[in-house]
């Protein structure tokens, strides 16, 4: 549509509610609890009559296990996992990555299945005020400089609903980005994806490298193999076997119909060329990769967030990717509606997680290019990675691009912290800090105080209401105090010993540019 408006703060239009979410996914579902937490009028509509059953996903893994540690929200979501919490070791681009030795792991995850995970963030959102709306799809998009109207067609017929944002987390083939106009460029590769949990069969023994004796077959390894014909992996161990296969086809697959135990054993069969039993299927899931990016997050009052603005050619980033986009973008679009949020705000939502999604983007491609090399070259490729790949360093910092928190940081001279994200080893903490669970639990910007300055503090209290502050004292800190978004993001920080004059001052101005003028106008 190309319709931009210079105005990012609310007006006094008539809208049926102030933003339309479209997409009941973790992304959607997120995004809708954060602006209904601000006191923001939400509608959340999805085309699907009921939630998704398949578990495309497993679980969460990366910077969103902080953000909900740092929200006070983390056990909330940790309840229903399936499991205990597992030892830090990740797949990656055909290798497994062990997190184990280092001290510090910077990429954790928690087992919870995409249907639980959307269970609990529907019950948040609804606790929250949120109106969720499914068998409701949109048809229809507009806007001008005050208001977005999307046509709806839902189970009576066709309707309207005006609002002053509409935001599209509708997956990669979202109907609001189309309607929008809004370009998505980048490849998608002819690969179907199969991935399965499932009990051991007797026929199978799990051997205590994770790989599988097959009766008739015999060894087989723990891990990836690349053949001519696509990629196979396994693992065992607790009374489970996984079980992955890739491999090109051309066709389409319908979301909607369900993976058989028939059709993975005959994908093992094409790729690996062997009969593997299967047992009773835990978790079983089908999916393509593509590396692509939208043109633009912002349209006008038109947003986009998780699959709907970016999709990723590996596993284990995409609801990370998503939720996190949530965060970001629920308190500044709430500063939006409310009238409150200064000139630019809603566009750094689109800077900061086009930046971000940059750095996924970087490492799945390149885990495509691991994945899928075959023969002498590409074992000699993961080899070398492999080999590189014990080191503390080289882990370190895939690990940090795996859980998205190398994210960049200050482009100018300043505190190194600034322009990252917040998570315990930034702190120099432990795991999981009890001290800073639910630090940012208000779902506002923080003042995080660690060393015992009251007079940012008192700074800050000309924003009462739209920045929280919070006192963690700490001998060995990063620095004095550091004003974090809702989404984790470090805007500011007040080197240790910082004279209170130059503090004060650097503090007010970044106060004003994340939230504006004070309410009384100071």
């Amino acid at each position: 549509m190309n319709v931009k408006t210079s105005v990012d703060v609310g007006v006094d239009v008539g809208v049926d509610v102030d933003v339309v979410v479209v997409g009941a996914g973790p992304t959607g579902l997120m995004l809708a609890g954060e602006l209904g937490g601000a006191g923001v009028r939400v509608l959340l509509v999805e085309r699907r009559p009921h939630p998704s059953e398949a578990a495309k996903a497993g679980g969460l893994a990366g910077q969103i296990l902080h953000l909900l540690h740092y929200r006070g929200e983390l056990d909330r979501f940790r309840g229903p996992q399936t499991g205990p919490e597992p030892a830090p070791r990740f797949p990656f681009g055909g290798l497994h990555l062990d997190f184990t030795v280092l001290d510090d792991s910077p990429m954790r995850a928690v087992l919870l299945p995409q249907p639980k995970l959307e269970r609990v963030l529907a019950e948040r959102a609804g606790e929250r005020g949120v109106e969720v709306r499914r068998g409701h799809g949109v048809v229809g998009l507009s806007q001008d400089e005050d208001t977005a109207v999307v046509e709806v067609r839902g189970p009576d017929g066709r309707y309207e609903v005006s609002a002053r944002f509409v935001v599209g987390c509708d997956g990669g083939r979202s109907r609001v980005r189309e309607l929008a106009g809004i370009a998505f460029e980048g490849t998608a590769f002819p690969e179907i994806e199969r991935l399965a949990s499932c009990t051991v069969p007797d026929s199978v023994t799990v051997l205590d490298d994770g790989s599988l004796e097959v009766d008739g077959v015999g060894r087989v390894p723990f891990g990836y193999t690349a053949t001519e014909r696509g990629v196979f992996a396994c693992s065992g161990s607790g009374g489970t076997m996984g079980v992955y296969t890739a491999e090109v086809e051309q066709r389409e697959y319908d979301d909607d119909v369900p993976m058989t135990v028939a059709e993975l054993r005959a994908s093992v069969n094409r790729v690996l060329g062997i009969d593997l039993p299967l047992g009773e299927p835990l978790r079983m899931t089908r999916f393509g990769y593509s590396a692509k990016q939208a043109g633009t997050y912002r349209d006008g009052r038109v947003l986009l967030a998780g699959d709907a603005a970016h999709l990723f050619p590996a596993g284990g980033v995409a609801i990370n990717a998503g939720m996190m986009d949530a965060a970001g973008l629920g308190w500044r679009l709430a500063g939006a509606v409310q009238g409150w949020a200064p000139p630019g705000l809603l566009d750094g939502y689109a800077e900061a997680r086009r930046a971000a999604a940059e750095r996924t983007l970087l490492h799945t491609r390149a885990q495509v290019a691991l994945r899928r090399a075959h023969g002498p070259t590409g074992d000699a490729l993961r080899a070398l990675v492999a080999e590189l790949a014990v080191d503390e360093q080289p882990l370190l910092r895939l690990g940090a691009l795996m859980a998205g928190t190398d994210v960049g940081g200050s482009a100018s001279p300043g505190h190194p912290l600034v322009g990252t994200v917040l998570t315990d080893h930034a702190l120099r903490v432990g795991h999981r800090d009890p001290r800073f669970s639910g630090v940012l639990h208000g779902g506002r910007p923080l003042l995080l105080d660690m060393g015992d300055r009251p007079e940012l503090g008192e700074v800050a209290e000309a924003w009462s209401g739209r920045v929280d502050v919070v006192t963690v004292p700490l001998d060995e800190r990063p620095a004095d105090a550091l004003l974090v978004g809702p989404d984790t993001m470090i805007g500011w920080a007040a080197a240790a010993g910082e004279p209170a004059e130059s503090a004060a001052a650097s503090l007010r101005e970044a106060l004003q540019a994340w939230v504006g003028v004070p309410p009384d106008g100071r």
